[in-house]
């Protein structure tokens, strides 16, 4: 029996709201509607997340979005049949906003509420496109603070593989952006000015390439490139698409070969991409030869279901539900997990 299941995503400065459809065991949920707001014009000025902004965007936001949704799908509200929101890792104030709206809605719907794990959703994101993964893979994750290879077995099945040290792919791409005075955000303003650029024009260090294990560090690299642009002193502006490509090709070096030898380890022919660093077109590119050569298969999210979003939140909300996983809640009390290993749910 189908149930319609509304997400809501509050988790940093992205309000998404999106409804799906649970269909029969073994198919995939369908996904009716989604929409989403981006904070980055309001955050620019400040150079970086203003979490009590975020927070307060995110009440302005959420109710008008989730009416969009219904409007699109043609639903109402009381067709609901169990919300779904963000529970955790995020910024606090931000969930905070999330789980209060959603635990509101399903009291007065009188329906269970279900708090997801962000990452989770994005490590689901793909069964939202149109050429969906199959179990088991490995999967790249790399959202903002996260960079992480798991092995994937089924929902809620997930083994790490490796993970970051110390910096994540994406904040590399963000804070060496800054030093280079890309603004914000930093990592698709940099990705756009490396097409200008060329990739061999500095030597910058792969932080653990050669480590044998398939853990990430990306501080170093952050470092290399503030001091080649201090090195570059005045001529910083005219070799600044050099750096930028250059910098963007020893991320996805590191990237890609972590990813292939994951593949390695573990036997497994497919591989899964996601988070917002998933939609740089070089890390696409590279990851799609390099898999193509070894009869691999790679799956990513839509584009625009990259970054954060409610469609994703549903989606796992759904799966899980499809899984027998998931335990919604009916007394709409709620906490929030700011930090919250994947492992732990």
């Amino acid at each position: 029996m189908s149930e319609l299941i509304l997400g809501i995503e509050s988790s940093c400065d992205e309000t998404g709201v999106a409804l799906v459809r649970t269909r029969e065991q073994g198919q995939a949920p369908e996904l009716l509607a989604h929409a989403l707001h981006s904070q980055i014009e309001m955050h620019q000025a400040y150079g970086g997340v203003v979490p009590e902004l975020a927070s307060r965007d995110h009440i302005r936001r959420v109710l008008p979005l989730t009416q969009s949704v219904l409007e699109q799908s043609g639903h109402a509200l009381a067709d609901v049949g169990l919300v779904a929101y963000t529970r955790g890792p995020g910024l606090a104030g931000a969930l905070l906003v999330g789980a209060g709206v959603a635990c509101a809605l399903a009291a007065a719907l009188d329906v269970p509420v279900l708090g997801v794990h962000h990452l989770e959703g994005h490590l689901l994101s793909p069964f939202l496109s149109a050429d969906p993964p199959q179990f088991p893979f490995v999967a790249l994750l790399v959202s903002g603070g996260h960079t992480q290879l798991m092995r994937v077995d089924g929902v809620g099945r997930y083994a790490l593989l490796g993970e970051t040290i110390d910096d994540a792919a994406g904040e590399a791409f963000d804070k060496s952006a800054k030093l280079m005075g890309l603004g914000y955000p930093g990592g698709p303003a940099l990705a756009r000015l490396a097409e200008e650029g060329d990739a061999q024009a500095f030597r910058l260090p792969r932080p653990l390439l050669h480590s044998g294990d398939l853990d990430f560090s990306f501080a170093g690299l952050k470092t290399a490139v503030l001091t080649q642009a201090r090195k570059l002193g005045d001529e910083l502006e005219a070799r600044k698409a050099d750096l930028a490509a250059s910098t963007q090709a020893a991320i996805v070096d590191v990237l890609v070969k972590k990813t292939l030898a994951a593949l390695q380890s573990t036997g497994l022919r497919r591989v899964v991409v996601a988070g917002g660093v998933g939609a740089n077109r070089q890390l696409r590119s590279r990851l799609d030869a390099a898999c193509a050569q070894r009869g691999v298969r790679v799956h990513y999210p839509e584009l625009h279901l990259c970054t954060d979003n409610g469609a994703m939140i549903a989606m796992a909300a759904a799966m899980r539900v499809q899984a027998g996983l998931a335990q919604p809640q009916r007394d709409y009390l709620f906490d929030v997990k700011p930090r919250w290993a994947l492992e732990e749910i």
